[in-house]
């Protein structure tokens, strides 16, 4: 802690953090981070500490902290243009670069992208357009969006009631009523151990038709799912659920909105997730790996059957009613055309596959023999552990024994950023794609040694 803190006493009295105890955070029960540098996989704080940030701040910053080539690139934005809006056929030479880069790399199905500026902002832009979609077909009863428990997309009103996790729900008054939510797809917290991963699949399908069935097919727009859950748990899918969804989807005539912030621009180790199980999405979310978030900026990736009912609703009612203010922002597409140039000339997707492999495998070396290491999962550069009080009846710690941040803060003490994901003991990796196999020997070596530090 520095002597003189005023910068800490101005943060304790002035910033409002998001994900926070706020009591804890403006009495100074917690202490304050202030970040004041990073290169490559490592971060800096104003106090000497040099942290090897294995969560990539929040599996968002996919090239690595310092490069040069993104900075230069936003500040000649900066120099040259730095805003102009994208209302009224409006663009920038980055923002419609940036908008061929994306389709150039997407499923070959999709057809336009619309910018915004974060993740949440985009699954609102989606939910809109499916209704838009919906009431130009004239199927005004189409409207409601189906998720699943332990799914991640956003703390907005809507996208906060799309998210399936307790703590953005409770005293929001959330999930509002057009949100349904099933089956995730986690086949380590099955109910009945006794099911195989086929069975299981098979179960998560039964209730996804039966929600289907009580609510009629002809109420229900859209399903939206990540392709491996993030913040849930960094749970990758059981092998076959992905096409059994999908069939029930398409059976039903049902809109697939896949949310690939997290797993867009190579975190699986494929440009993304949607190639790597096979969907046929009729909107893709992007944000975060778009510009390693070195400036604000998510996207909404249309389909071409989308795209076509769209056009038919601006031509019957004139101009589409949605824009931000921020939409295509010319300094957050700069930064995305220079990210998305270094994720192809530094090899990142590749990367991802090749270390996230042998990350994973070292982890299982480290630890799968630990008596309280009940799963380790992962695919490309997710990585995740779960803690468990006797992995043998797979019964799980109290809550208030505080395992997961316990492990978390002990491996941050030994010099490595994790988190500790929320509903349950579980401490998820989601390193920058740059990781080298020398620096995943280093998480997992300390991550050992704080697994014996808490749990013996």
């Amino acid at each position: 802690m520095l002597t003189n803190d005023q910068l800490g006493q101005w943060d304790r009295e002035s910033f409002f953090h998001p994900s926070t105890h706020l009591g804890q955070h403006a009495r100074g029960e917690a202490p304050t981070r202030i970040v004041t540098g990073g290169s490559g996989v490592y971060i800096e704080d104003r106090d000497g500490n040099r942290l090897l940030d294995a969560f990539a701040g929040l599996y968002c910053v996919n090239v690595g902290y310092g490069r040069q080539e993104v900075a230069e690139a936003i500040a000649e934005q900066a120099r040259q243009l730095s805003y102009y809006h994208a209302y009224v056929g409006h663009g920038t030479e980055s923002s419609i670069t940036l908008a061929k880069m994306v389709l150039d790399r997407a499923p070959k199905n999709m057809s336009k992208v619309y910018f915004g500026l974060g993740g949440s902002d985009a699954n609102e832009t989606n939910i809109k357009m499916v209704w838009y979609y919906n009431n130009i077909l004239g199927r005004p009863q189409k409207k409601k969006i189906i998720s699943r428990w332990r799914g991640y997309h956003g703390s907005g009103l809507m996208t906060g009631s799309l998210t399936g996790l307790s703590g953005f729900h409770n005293k929001f008054d959330l999930p509002l009523s057009p949100v349904l939510h099933t089956e995730a797809p986690y086949y380590y917290r099955r109910a009945d151990l006794a099911m195989s991963e086929a069975q299981f699949v098979a179960h998560c399908v039964s209730e996804l038709e039966a929600m289907i069935e009580r609510e009629g097919a002809d109420t229900i727009a859209a399903f939206i799912g990540e392709p491996a859950l993030g913040t849930g748990g960094l749970v990758p899918p059981p092998q076959g659920y992905w096409p059994a969804i999908q069939a029930v989807l398409d059976k039903h005539d049902i809109l697939l909105i896949v949310d690939e912030v997290v797993t867009a621009f190579g975190r699986l180790g494929s440009m993304f997730g949607s190639d790597k199980y096979g969907l046929k999405p009729d909107i893709i979310t992007i944000a975060k790996g778009l510009t390693s978030a070195y400036a604000p900026l998510s996207g909404s990736i249309f389909s071409e059957r989308m795209w076509d009912v769209l056009v038919r609703g601006t031509d019957e009612n004139g101009a589409i009613g949605h824009g931000w203010t921020y939409s295509a922002h010319p300094i957050g597409a700069a930064a995305g055309i220079a990210n998305l140039k270094l994720v192809d000339s530094m090899g990142l997707v590749e990367n991802a596959g090749t270390v996230g492999a042998y990350f994973k495998a070292a982890m299982s070396d480290a630890l799968a023999a630990h008596p309280n290491v009940g799963d380790i999962r992962g695919v490309g550069l997710l990585c995740a552990v779960e803690f468990v009080k006797d992995r043998d009846s797979r019964t799980f710690f109290d809550a208030g024994e505080k395992v997961g941040p316990r492990l978390a803060a002990a491996l941050l003490a030994r010099g490595v950023i994790a988190r500790a994901m929320p509903q349950g003991d579980i401490i998820g990796f989601a390193p920058p794609l740059c990781l080298t196999r020398e620096e995943a020997d280093i998480v997992v070596g300390s991550f050992a040694q704080a697994v014996k530090d808490v749990l013996g």
